[in-house]
């Protein structure tokens, strides 16, 4: 397994593994936004690769305190190809985002999941890794 940060030629495998959440990203608008996300540096996006095959992401984001002094790391988003689950390449992931989130001398990592069935898993996954229940998230569109 080898984890690297993402790159725009990685759109379309990274498109492909926001379906695993939902999210009907196609190749052309990842290849759209990851220009962005790689080259701004409070963001920091990760791959997962597999006997050569991408098969999880990780999407990172440096973030500033308004309660405090210092920086935290959310992680707006983490995924494992469904096939490739239980074979600890999102612990890996994670460990990664710890390791930058150290790199950058931030003092947190935090993450939002939605409060759904199908997501009781990876919560399970997020609290053995230590992460701890903090908060209720509200989001509003306003599109």
């Amino acid at each position: 397994m080898e984890i690297r940060k993402a790159t725009v030629n990685d759109a379309r495998a990274c498109a492909a593994l926001m379906k695993h959440l939902g999210y009907l990203t196609t190749s052309q608008i990842m290849k759209a936004r990851l220009p962005e996300i790689t080259s701004h540096p409070d963001y920091h996006p990760l791959i997962a690769l597999y006997d050569g095959k991408t098969v999880g992401m990780i999407g990172l984001i440096k973030s500033f305190y308004y309660e405090r002094d210092g920086i935290y790391v959310r992680i707006a988003a983490i995924v494992v190809d469904k096939e490739y689950q239980n074979l600890g390449i999102g612990k890996a992931l994670i460990k990664s985002a710890e390791q930058w989130t150290k790199t950058i001398e931030a003092d947190v990592i935090a993450l939002n999941s939605g409060d759904r069935p199908e997501r009781s898993n990876a919560h399970k996954f997020y609290k053995k890794l230590g992460f701890a229940e903090k908060s209720i998230g509200f989001a509003k569109s306003l599109s």
